[in-house]
């Protein structure tokens, strides 16, 4: 008999548990490293995490530490699950403790600050490993629903399919169905950008703009993705898949959906920091926002919805006249 597969979970949110009971349901032995001692022990004590996915029991297999050594111990994959801002300095000290041929999976859907690099080539920024063992999984995948064991597809990426296909073997379940891509960027790219969607959906729900105004700004969020995927080499046909079109109709359209929440609470007229109060977890969207229209315009792509986010989430101009302004843009043809 084989033994299991050893995966290292760094990240005790809502996505890395419930990722972490995706590999414990496929026959993983999963070692999730959490920040505080006490999500540790309750999840060792009561196979459960009620902070963040109250109600949802963690396989036998799934066990937590706070010592990122140990968590690392032997493990074939390490996923890591932690606020995209907070990556570089975290895998910074993580690093030293990685085995020569553990592969690194992001599940981490934002760009970040200043670099504006995707979560990918900040990997390969502190870790300096190749990007054969750097993989992403991305997707449709809101937390709550998969803990519950409902059904869910992703994408699993790397460059080199053969790690994506291993990858792909060790989080595959009844209810959970990853597929495989070899186009990184394009998979983070459709990731990122459909949080700061969801916040322009979220504002337009809040506003009670309706499903037309929904609908557009779906579409158009999706014109923006990819015009921006196609400017840094990805191809166009991953945004029409489960890391482009279905995460952004997903985050767009559920209630689950933090980026959405965040945004609706703005449309209501919370300001940014009332927002941020009543958001418990962390929303992406909102520090990622400026990221992507930096990465835009260092990429010469023309992104209004994002750049209305930014007005509105950081500059503070009222949603009302962001979205009057943003109709009122010069007509032009659609495939532009």
């Amino acid at each position: 008999m084989t033994e299991p597969r050893k995966v290292a979970v760094f990240g005790a949110g809502s996505w890395g548990t419930a990722f972490a009971v995706i590999l414990g349901d496929a026959g993983c032995d999963v070692t999730v490293w959490a920040r505080r001692a006490e999500v540790a022990e309750s999840i060792n004590t009561t196979r459960t995490n009620p902070g963040y996915l109250p109600g949802a029991e963690l396989p036998t297999s799934v066990r937590a530490t706070t010592d990122p050594a140990e968590a690392l111990r032997g493990a074939e994959f390490a996923v890591l699950v932690v606020p995209s801002q907070t990556l570089r300095a975290n895998l910074a000290e993580w690093a030293p403790h990685l085995e020569p041929d553990t592969v690194l999976v992001s599940l981490m859907k934002g760009v970040e600050l200043g670099s504006a690099k995707l979560m990918s080539e900040v990997i390969a920024d502190v870790t300096k490993v190749s990007a054969d063992r750097i993989a992403v999984v991305t997707g449709p995948n809101l937390a709550g629903e998969i803990a519950a064991r409902r059904p869910a597809a992703a994408v699993v990426a790397c460059r080199d399919e053969s790690v994506a296909q291993r990858l792909q073997a060790v989080c595959h379940t009844p209810y959970f169905r990853p597929y495989t891509n070899t186009d990184v960027v394009g998979c983070e790219l459709g990731g990122a950008v459909k949080n700061v969607i969801g916040l322009a959906v979220g504002i337009a729900d809040g506003m009670g703009l309706g499903d037309n105004a929904k609908g557009s700004l779906i579409t158009r969020g999706l014109a923006e993705t990819t015009r921006l995927g196609l400017a840094m080499g990805a191809d166009p046909l991953t945004f029409s898949g489960l890391a482009g079109l279905g995460d952004l109709v997903a985050t767009c359209s559920s209630p689950l959906s933090r980026n959405h929440g965040f945004g609706t609470n703005l449309g209501r007229g919370m300001t940014l920091q009332e927002a941020i109060a009543a958001t418990s977890q962390t929303a992406e969207g909102v520090k990622s926002c400026e990221s992507v229209l930096d990465l835009a315009r260092r990429h010469g792509v023309d992104m209004p919805i994002t750049e209305t986010v930014v007005e509105i989430v950081h500059e503070g101009k009222p949603p009302a006249v962001a979205v009057k302004e943003l109709m009122s843009r010069s007509a032009k043809p659609e495939r532009r």
